[in-house]
């Protein structure tokens, strides 16, 4: 399993009965976690005094129950800098789990950049979110191109590099369908040294059409396969879709790459502090030409 050590603004101090307990900076989250299915004694008096908590409701859904937290706070990761917020199910904004991969691939630009300062190595991020894995490789020296469908979270990723003072980084910012978007770089011949991909478990396409990303993760992969460089870094793929296993998406991703390459799969987690051991949060994909 792959996990961070070095967080020192978010924990994971407890999971129980179906939930987290965790330290967000200076406020303490319970939040829903499937993955969590065993009981215990929750003998941390934080459970009993926590300033959030997400329950989910038997009908759907759910809601904040508990929410003396501010609308917004941040939280640093080394040098970068992410703003926080209670949104709908369960989600703050930034997913903890991936600072093992924002490490990872990091260390291969900062390698790269090294080895041929007067080039940027160029990288895609696609489905990217708030913006947690173009921060890390923008501030680890690469050009990034952030694709999202969301205004929203783009906008967001925008406020996370500026609080990271990356907002003169080169960073190009896409508000599209990322499989039309790719398409469209494919016509056009753009090519990218690394590819980060963190597709949702469910979708809609550009028409509203609904997807599930088993039905369409091979399609994704093969796309995006077309738009490496021909002297690649990396190839990532997340997931936090539980019937896709490491090793299913490994052979997804050495397929489209014609079996090139080196391949690493594996779970992603985070460290419990009560226990010593590490929760599952997802599954990736690690692929480098060498």
């Amino acid at each position: 399993m792959w996990y961070s050590e070095n967080w020192k603004d978010y924990e994971l101090l407890d999971a129980e009965g179906g939930e987290r307990l965790e330290r967000w900076g200076d406020y303490i989250l319970i939040r829903p976690d499937p993955q969590i299915i065993w009981t215990g004694e929750r003998r941390d008096p934080r459970w009993k005094k926590a300033d959030g908590i997400y329950r989910r409701s038997k009908s759907g859904g759910g809601k904040w129950v508990v929410c003396n937290i501010p609308e917004e706070w941040c939280i640093g990761y080394g040098d970068l800098t992410f703003k926080l917020r209670p949104m709908g199910f369960k989600h703050t904004g930034l997913f903890p789990e991936q600072a093992t991969n924002w490490d990872w691939f990091s260390a291969l630009i900062q390698k790269r950049v090294k080895q041929n300062p007067e080039k940027k190595p160029s990288v895609l991020n696609l489905f990217a979110y708030t913006g947690g894995a173009t921060a890390a490789a923008a501030a680890a020296g690469a050009a990034v191109c952030h694709v999202d469908a969301a205004k929203g979270m783009v906008q967001a990723a925008k406020e996370n590099l500026k609080l990271s003072g990356l907002e003169d980084a080169p960073v190009r910012y896409i508000v599209d369908d990322c499989k039309k978007f790719v398409e469209r770089e494919i016509r056009r011949g753009h090519k990218y040294d690394g590819i980060i991909m963190d597709p949702p478990s469910y979708g809609r396409g550009p028409g509203g059409e609904v997807w599930k990303l088993e039905e369409c993760a091979y399609e994704l992969i093969s796309l995006a396969a077309k738009v490496l460089s021909d002297d690649p870094l990396f190839f990532l793929v997340n997931s936090y879709t539980t019937g896709l296993s490491p090793a299913t998406m490994g052979y997804m991703v050495m397929t489209a790459l014609g079996g090139r390459g080196r391949i690493e799969t594996g779970e992603v987690g985070l460290k419990v502090t009560k226990s010593g051991l590490y929760l599952p949060a997802g599954a990736a994909t690690r692929w480098t030409s060498k």
